[in-house]
C-alpha cells in the first residue's frame, strides 16, 4: 500500500511531505518503523515462555494494532486506502478472538486434574 501511494512520486514532493528523510536513506521502498520513524525492531516481540503471560501480550498487541488503523482509517480521505485499513482492522479483530480461545483453552489444560 505505501508503495503505491509513493510511486512516481517526484522526490521533490515527497521533501514537501515531510518524507524527505526517508527517501534520502530508503528511496521509496518499505523501511518498517512507527509514526515518529523509530525503526522496528525485534525487541518488541515479547515472549517470557509463560504461555499464559505471552497470550495476554499477543491480545494486547492486537488491540494495539487494530487501534492504529482506526486511527489510520481517520486520517486519510482515499476509500481504496480506508477499504485495505479497515479489512487489516477486522484481521486484528479475529486474531485476538482467536488468542483469546487459545488464552481460554491453555488455562483450561493447566487447571485440570492430571491422573497417573
Amino acid at each position: 500500500m505505501i508503495y503505491k501511494l509513493v510511486k512516481g512520486v517526484p522526490a521533490q514532493q515527497l521533501r514537501e511531505a515531510g518524507l524527505g528523510a526517508h527517501f534520502a536513506e530508503h528511496d521509496r521502498a518499505v523501511y518498517p518503523a512507527d509514526a515518529a520513524g523509530v525503526p522496528w525492531t525485534a525487541a518488541y516481540i515479547q515472549a517470557t515462555g509463560d504461555p499464559i503471560a505471552d497470550l495476554h501480550e499477543d491480545l494486547a498487541a492486537e488491540q494495539k494494532a487494530r487501534a492504529t488503523y482506526e486511527r489510520l482509517i481517520q486520517l486519510t480521505d482515499d476509500p481504496g486506502i480506508k477499504d485495505t485499513l479497515r479489512f487489516l482492522r477486522e484481521r486484528e479483530v479475529v486474531h485476538f478472538q482467536r488468542f483469546g480461545e487459545a488464552l481460554n483453552d491453555i488455562q483450561a489444560l493447566m487447571n485440570a486434574k492430571t491422573m497417573y
